[in-house]
């Protein structure tokens, strides 16, 4: 997409994202509530359906615009991470899904009739060692039988279908710790009460985040993405794409906290004169500023590549890294600035520190992205 186009869909997302104004954000999040309205506004734009394909309904875009797309929701004092889950679990079906799958769901997600928002694939015991997984998918006939617990499964009450990471083979019983896993479309409304049971999580932000149960939940064979014992290879395609896109949206906060704090610093005044006159206060801001413009072509660069077909495994985790600092160092600088205004509801500081401050840890902790340079880009021996 030529740049103009690119910067057309930034400003309508920018204006659609005016609708839902900061008293909006501070209600849902007040109330723990799920933005619904603004998730269906999206949806209804045509955003949350960029990836997929034309001819299922979609706008047949790339990763590009949908890093875009997040950014600017981020960059507008609004929370993405409502909705975000649709776009990178969107490449594992687009990417590995058969013809039936994705004429029997494309359609409905991107008409808005479906959503696919909930990610199963943490678990308590494992947590990131992804091959550590217990839940399995035990094949009879026609179906497969699934007994486990996820956990960290964001917006799960708020889906209709969950993509499912789960062990089709004993891990003692595969030649590769990776392999023996499998991935499956999950019918959520069908199997509530069917053994699926949804526990929701209270944390320190508004995530919708979850704890799900499956005691011989029956799912149709028919639901198996690509082929059996071959999931993590699917899930490891996603991650990369859930990583940049989640490093788009920290872009977006760093903007946010940036364009918060510099405002604020040209009007605040205190002995006569303007916070943003002293270099104390300058400094910080232009630092984070720095940071942000670095780490934003990182994503750019790891998004290219994505959407291109090539390896980004190394660009995606570097983008990551180094968006989720990036906003952090923002969020602290922007506070700072405020000094104890930052704390106050009605300035969104606080909701939005609280919300970035995640990034360090989700979707991947960046201590795991430091061990996968360290290991296989430099070459040094694995750590863990």
């Amino acid at each position: 997409m030529d740049t103009s186009a690119l910067t057309e869909i930034r400003e309508a997302v920018a204006r659609l994202c005016a609708t839902f104004p900061p008293e909006y954000w501070r209600e849902t999040d007040r109330e723990r509530r799920y933005p619904t309205e603004f998730v269906k506004a999206l949806t209804e734009a045509g955003y949350l359906s960029c990836l997929i394909p034309e001819e299922y309904g979609g706008s047949g875009l790339g990763l590009t615009t949908a890093a875009a797309i997040l950014e600017e929701v981020q960059a507008s004092g609004a929370n993405g991470a409502a909705c975000h889950a649709q776009m990178y679990i969107m490449g594992t079906l687009l990417r590995h899904g058969n013809v039936m799958q994705k004429a029997k769901y494309l359609p409905g997600i991107a008409e808005g009739k479906l959503r696919l928002q909930a990610f199963g694939v943490t678990e308590p015991s494992a947590g990131t060692d992804t091959t550590s997984i217990r839940t399995t998918a035990v094949k009879q006939g026609d179906k497969y039988i699934v007994n486990g617990q996820k956990v960290w499964t964001s917006r799960a009450e708020h889906s209709d279908l969950m993509l499912l990471l789960a062990r089709t083979t004993p891990r003692d019983k595969v030649p590769k710790r990776t392999e023996g896993m499998s991935v499956f479309l999950v019918d959520m409304k069908a199997a509530v009460g069917r053994g699926l049971t949804i526990r929701p999580i209270r944390t320190m932000i508004n995530h919708a985040t979850t704890e799900v149960f499956f005691e011989n939940l029956e799912v149709p064979a028919e639901n198996l993405i690509g082929e059996e014992g071959k999931g993590f290879r699917y899930i490891l395609d996603g991650m990369n794409a859930e990583r940049i896109l989640i490093a788009a949206e920290c872009i977006g906060d760093a903007r946010w906290f940036i364009g918060k704090a510099t405002n604020y610093a040209k009007e605040r005044v205190v002995f006569g004169r303007a916070i943003g006159q002293n270099q104390g206060v300058q400094f910080p801001i232009a630092r984070a500023y720095m940071a942000s413009e670095a780490a934003a072509l990182m994503v750019t660069r790891a998004a290219t590549l994505y959407e291109s077909g090539q390896p980004a495994g190394k660009e995606a985790n570097m983008a990551k890294q180094l968006a989720a600092e990036a906003s952090w160092q923002a969020a602290d600088m922007c506070l700072q600035t405020h000094g104890g205004y930052g704390f106050a509801e009605e300035y969104d500081i606080e909701r939005k520190f609280r919300e970035t401050r995640l990034y360090q840890i989700a979707p991947i902790s960046t201590n795991l992205v430091l061990s996968y340079l360290a290991e296989h880009v430099l070459g040094l021996p694995r750590s863990y």
